[in-house]
């Protein structure tokens, strides 16, 4: 089978991504596991299938890198709303569907993409960390210094420990930063390895680290792969709505592909 491909990536977490919207694709495990292979396929953290769904813009169909499908990937989903509007999809709104549900999203003039993510209602404290669902499950360290932190090793340590080995979970490093801005790097599931960015991941530490003042919030952060921001209303202690993930997605290159 031939398929067309296009890769994007979100500040460093890249992707491939095939127009689906005719929904004739199917693709199995070890195929999306053979075109994200960095040395023997395309290479990406992920892939992404772009599905025609009644009454969406268009449904988003996650795989991570392993070839298993993933849960919500906010730095993909940037990038899916970046590809429609290059397919001439043109819209001053977009409205997707995928696995954690419903999304919105919006261009703004200076080409970043503001994505809606999910309401959060919960954040559990263990001792100085946090664990906090965006849309994927993540663990939130907060450190002193992220740039000296071997985030391979620790965070396969904390993805693969008793409580998490099962369905496992994403880990961040956090830093906070004399400038206001927060430093993030993360271990993600299903790479199994740093990515540069981490959509999910950076909203999940700009939620941990919010201040005490509930009501409106903006969290400048940076990544390895580039900068982000997070703004959302703080409604409680551990409850947080209108929260939007804010970054560029950007174009690489498009090929064809037999599977």
């Amino acid at each position: 089978m031939k398929l067309t491909f296009y890769k994007y990536h979100g500040t460093g977490n890249d992707f491939i991504i095939i127009d689906n919207r005719s929904n004739t694709i199917t693709l199995k495990n070890e195929q999306v596991k053979q075109m994200c292979d960095r040395r023997f396929g395309i290479g990406a953290d992920g892939l992404m299938l772009m599905n025609n769904i009644p009454n969406y813009d268009f449904g988003m169909t996650y795989y991570n890198a392993d070839g298993n499908t993933g849960s919500m990937c906010g730095n993909g989903g940037r990038c899916m709303v970046q590809f429609a509007y290059d397919l001439g999809l043109r819209k001053s709104e977009y409205l997707f569907t995928a696995t954690d549900g419903d999304h919105k999203a919006i261009i703004e003039t200076n080409k970043w993409i503001d994505l809606k993510m999910k309401d959060v209602d919960t954040i559990e404290s263990l001792s100085s960390d946090f664990i906090l669902n965006t849309g994927s499950p993540h663990y939130v360290k907060p450190v002193s210094n992220a740039a000296a932190i071997n985030v391979f090793t620790e965070g396969q340590a904390i993805r693969y420990s008793k409580r998490f080995a099962d369905k496992g979970i994403n880990v961040n490093f956090v830093e906070k930063q004399d400038d206001g801005k927060i430093f993030v790097r993360t271990y993600e599931r299903g790479v199994e390895d740093e990515t540069l960015s981490c959509g999910t991941g950076v909203t999940a530490a700009a939620l941990a680290f919010a201040n005490n003042n509930n009501g409106f919030n903006l969290i400048n952060i940076k990544t390895p792969g580039g900068n982000l921001a997070v703004k959302f209303i703080k409604t409680g202690k551990s409850s947080f709505k209108d929260i939007w993930l804010c970054g560029p997605a950007t174009f690489v290159f498009k090929g064809e592909v037999n599977v």
